[in-house]
């Protein structure tokens, strides 16, 4: 990954065709709220496929925590609607076949020639698409787990969310 991005450094707000095709860009789907921005290799690796069961998994924490989830792949719409599909997950799987992301980011995967694929990393992003933290998931314990998301996201909180206290005995 490029050296400027790191924890607290602004993502580029990179705009690509969902699952769907329409045009979507990341601060519209990031909104105000805190953001796991997955970046996959794409349906055709079982690692990809296994994150994105556990965060199927762990999608209704994330649903009642204003949480977004969004995943970005080498893949065409057509495919990234079926590793959307068969996974079971609900969030927008955008499709960046032109390589701009692997390309501005410097995460191009270099075993795989036929593929093509991005170096797979999970980014944990503040409002204003602010990296929190990430992970390189080239080899697959270096993706997080649900615990490590969890409390990643609980430090996003306390840093965005003047009111958010838990260790506070008493709701704000």
């Amino acid at each position: 990954m490029r050296a400027d991005i790191h924890p607290g450094a602004t993502l580029p707000d990179y705009e690509l065709p969902d699952q769907d095709g329409v045009m979507r860009r990341l601060s519209e789907l990031q909104g105000d709220d805190p953001m796991i921005l997955v970046l996959s290799r794409g349906r055709f690796c079982p690692k990809d496929q296994r994150q994105h069961l556990d965060l199927v998994e762990f999608k209704p924490r994330i649903d009642v925590a204003y949480t977004k989830i969004v995943t970005i792949s080498t893949d065409d719409p057509v495919e990234a609607g079926e590793m959307r599909r068969e996974t079971g997950a609900d969030w927008p799987f955008l499709s960046d076949t032109e390589r701009v992301i692997q390309k501005d980011l410097a995460i191009q995967e270099a075993t795989d020639p036929y593929h093509d694929p991005m170096v797979p990393h999970t980014l944990v992003l503040g409002p204003g698409l602010e990296v929190h933290s990430i992970y390189c998931g080239y080899y697959f314990w270096g993706r997080p787990s649900p615990d490590e998301l969890w409390h990643d996201l609980r430090e996003v909180f306390k840093q965005t969310k003047p009111d958010f206290d838990p260790t506070s005995p008493v709701a704000a």
